[in-house]
């Protein structure tokens, strides 16, 4: 069975993470030369290119099995580190998580203040859609993600969360104005509030209505954050999706109504981790599934 060396699969991951071979060398302390080496051998070794030689440097699909290798076991490192009381004076232990906006806009946070201050946990978001979360952990990106995909990562185990209920709303006055006919003909028409280029759930939403006649209008408003998502909803650029527990207090103020009562959409949420045996992993995966269940549906 062919060994993989471990200082070659950190220089892989050093190069990913420093993007070019120089920099990689700077932050290993020594030669481009000798990280240029150690990459070629783990090619030779695997029979697989790793590495795209663009600016920066990119993973190959193969690459990336070695890079979340190598993350896996720094984090296992620092683990043992830690048990073993040899962890610098006061260095925290540092846990990276995929999450989508509007969990994060909700319950996610919540999660996070659970976890007990001696367990000496930093954390690193990254902030990306449910749909594209998976992404992130199979590149070794992330440790863990909140992910709508049931199929584990390679690597990885699947907890489910809870379902996140989204209502179809608009501000009053726009609905009377946009929308007072047939939804079917006058939703696809109506001005809409889009998240960002790649979220089509308003599209989604007005193909189930019009059973794939249509999708949402091309007046669109793209608010790249969940807060000013729902703040554009509620005054009045357009309609969206939004979910039910911040719409819940602009509903009762008066500021939007849902339009399309019987039409919530719900979307399953899974927490998605580095199947690894990690105590601090395994803590925040407990705070996560206990928030989870007392904020979404189940």
């Amino acid at each position: 069975m062919t060994d993989l060396p471990l200082d070659q699969v950190r220089t892989l991951l050093a190069v990913v993470d420093e993007g070019t071979f120089d920099a990689a060398a700077a932050a290993l302390h020594i030669t481009p030369s000798a990280v240029s080496q150690r990459v070629k051998a783990l090619e030779q070794r695997t029979g697989r290119v790793l590495l795209l030689r663009t600016k920066p440097v990119r993973p190959t699909e193969s690459g990336e099995v070695l890079v979340r290798l190598a993350r896996q076991v720094a984090r296992l490192e620092r683990d043992a580190r830690a048990e073993l009381g040899l962890s610098g004076a006061g260095e925290p232990t540092r846990v990276s998580v995929a999450v989508n906006a509007d969990s994060l806009a909700t319950w996610f946070l919540g999660a996070l203040t659970r976890l007990p201050p001696a367990a000496r946990l930093c954390f690193e978001l990254r902030r990306e859609d449910e749909a594209h979360t998976a992404a992130l952990l199979r590149e070794g990106t992330v440790m863990a993600a909140v992910t709508s995909s049931p199929d584990p990562v390679p690597g990885c185990s699947v907890r489910q969360l809870g379902r996140m209920r989204y209502l179809p709303v608009a501000n009053p006055e726009f609905a009377a104005r946009h929308l007072a006919g047939p939804l079917r003909r006058s939703l696809p028409e109506a001005p809409v509030v889009v998240f960002d280029r790649r979220d089509d759930f308003q599209d989604g939403f007005v193909r189930r209505l019009t059973r794939g006649g249509a999708e949402a209008g091309v007046w669109r408003h793209y608010v790249p954050t969940s807060e000013g998502f729902v703040e554009a909803v509620a005054s009045g650029l357009g309609w969206g999706m939004v979910p039910e527990v911040q719409a819940a207090p602009l509903l009762r103020g008066g500021r939007l109504t849902v339009f399309a009562p019987d039409r919530a959409t719900d979307v399953s949420l899974y927490w998605q981790q580095w199947r690894l045996d990690s105590p601090a992993l395994a803590e925040v995966a407990d705070a996560v599934t206990r928030t989870a269940r007392e904020s979404l549906r189940r």
